[in-house]
């Protein structure tokens, strides 16, 4: 989704004016509601006042004119609460590494940290993402206009799973299919009007 296409669409949205509030803020409401339930699918601890949050409560908490510091999360994996993810929402003005240093700078803990989910609200020049490739953790970057939706909460969006080696194996022999080649098998689960239910499998070797 550009840029301009996103704000034209949001402001067109009945949303944005709820309560009288600002664009920025219904920005913010729906980047971090994306992000939150893109943590929740990969399996970290996201609270789940969080995932229903409406609108009106996060301008109550975060304001009309959200402190990017106070929309920050650091949420721990549920399988190894040592392991935490940390999100973290940039400024307006053109990304560069003295910002990427400071911020890396500002990480307590560096050791426990899984990974880093930058949200951009402009350019991030070359320099600076040389510098982000230095961190020791995995960084996503991702601009905020991006995640305005959430595509896999789409209806047409499949539900997808990879069955286990036991899931796999059963279904195989279901169908009489000779798993010469060990790879993974993936279920993708659609849900429509006009197929209400539907299951596809595809093998990735």
């Amino acid at each position: 989704m550009g840029g301009s296409g996103g704000d034209e669409c949001i402001t067109r949205s009945s949303h944005v004016m709820e309560g009288g509030g600002s664009l920025e803020s219904y920005r913010y409401y729906l980047s971090r509601r994306t992000v939150l339930q893109m943590l929740n699918d990969r399996g970290y601890a996201v609270p789940n006042s969080e995932l229903t949050r409406s609108l009106t409560e996060f301008r109550f908490t975060f304001g009309d004119k959200s402190d990017l510091e106070s929309l920050r999360l650091c949420l721990p994996l549920r399988s190894n609460p040592s392991k935490k993810m940390m999100v973290v929402y940039l400024g307006t003005e053109e990304i560069r590494t003295q910002a990427i240093r400071g911020l890396y700078g500002q990480i307590l803990n560096k050791e426990a940290l899984h990974g880093l989910i930058l949200i951009l609200q402009s350019n991030m020049n070359t320099f600076a993402r040389k510098e982000v490739l230095k961190f020791p953790f995995k960084v996503e970057i991702f601009h905020i206009t991006d995640l305005l939706v959430n595509v896999t909460k789409h209806i047409l969006q499949p539900k997808h799973e990879v069955l286990s080696a036991g899931e796999r194996d059963k279904l195989l022999k279901k169908y009489k299919i000779e798993g010469k080649q060990k790879g993974q098998v993936v279920k993708f689960t659609y849900c429509s009007g006009i197929a209400e239910f539907l299951e596809t499998y595809r093998c990735v070797l």
